[in-house]
């Protein structure tokens, strides 16, 4: 789970700039005129990184601190990290804290939201986007909000019907191919979170000429570069998907990453030119 975790993080971590925006003002409901990004780390007794961190001027002039975090497990002492970082943002910014928890696990959340003794109460706002209708995540013109749509509710939407409405949107939303690759590896990992693996692997096979074998670059690259041979196109997205990971996250070189990952170094020199020119 904590591999599976990582994987969340990052794609959140990639996609969450581009996509804040409009959750802010789509789930949040919050209209904001200005927005200023601030230092993640706080510094006090511990150190604390919150996901989004954000100081908002909304359209009625009020000021205050934003903060989001994205769950993917149901952490039972939630409420006390959440407590620690209102006081530690209010004591250093002096502005009200408006925090939100965006739950993204599939079974319904169990952790309190509410911390209440004889001195104060606090409390926080959880959001379960499985509970949420994914056509507000369709509606953006941002691919990497589009890719939420994934954890919502798809209604009376049959899964396979919401999945291809979803795939589409995103090939609409994606400038470059490059680009529509890597959405494509992110779906496919966020999926595990709706148990949908299947049921997106064969409709981005089915609709995407990505998918296709036979016209599939990275596949034929793959190939070429020795590493494909008795390997799945799976796989080797996998495979390429964990590659970014180490070549982004660590100071490995290219004989130390094709080690870990299974692949030839002239693939990862690839994979690395790519980032590189993204």
């Amino acid at each position: 789970m904590t591999k599976q975790r990582n994987q969340y993080d990052k794609i959140f971590k990639e996609n969450i700039e581009a996509a804040i925006p409009g959750l802010i003002e789509r789930l949040l409901g919050i209209r904001a005129l200005t927005s200023e990004e601030l230092p993640d780390a706080l510094q006090h007794t511990r150190e604390r990184e919150p996901d989004v961190l954000k100081k908002i001027k909304d359209t009625n002039g009020d000021i205050f601190i934003l903060q989001v975090e994205f769950q993917v497990t149901d952490e039972s002492e939630m409420v006390y990290r959440m407590a620690e970082y209102y006081l530690m943002l209010y004591r250093k910014y002096q502005l009200e804290v408006a925090q939100y928890v965006l739950y993204l696990g599939e079974k319904p959340p169990g952790m309190c939201t509410k911390l209440e003794t004889r001195k104060m109460t606090f409390r926080f706002p959880l959001i379960t986007l499985s509970e949420v209708d994914y056509r507000l995540f369709l509606a953006s013109n941002q691919p990497e909000e589009v890719i939420f749509a994934l954890l919502g509710d798809f209604g009376s939407d049959r899964p396979e019907e919401a999945l291809g409405n979803i795939i589409r949107r995103v090939e609409e939303t994606t400038q470059s191919d490059f680009a529509l690759k890597r959405k494509w590896v992110q779906l496919r990992i966020l999926s595990q979170l709706r148990s949908l693996v299947i049921q997106t692997g064969k409709l981005m096979e089915g609709i995407s000429t990505f998918f296709k074998e036979e016209n599939d670059i990275l596949y034929k690259r793959g190939i070429e570069k020795g590493i494909a041979t008795g390997m799945s196109r799976q796989e080797l997205l996998d495979k390429r998907a964990f590659t970014i990971s180490l070549i982004r996250e660590t100071t490995f070189d290219n004989g130390k990453i094709a080690r870990l990952t299974g692949v030839a170094p002239a693939f990862v020199q690839h994979v690395r030119e790519e980032i590189a020119n993204s």
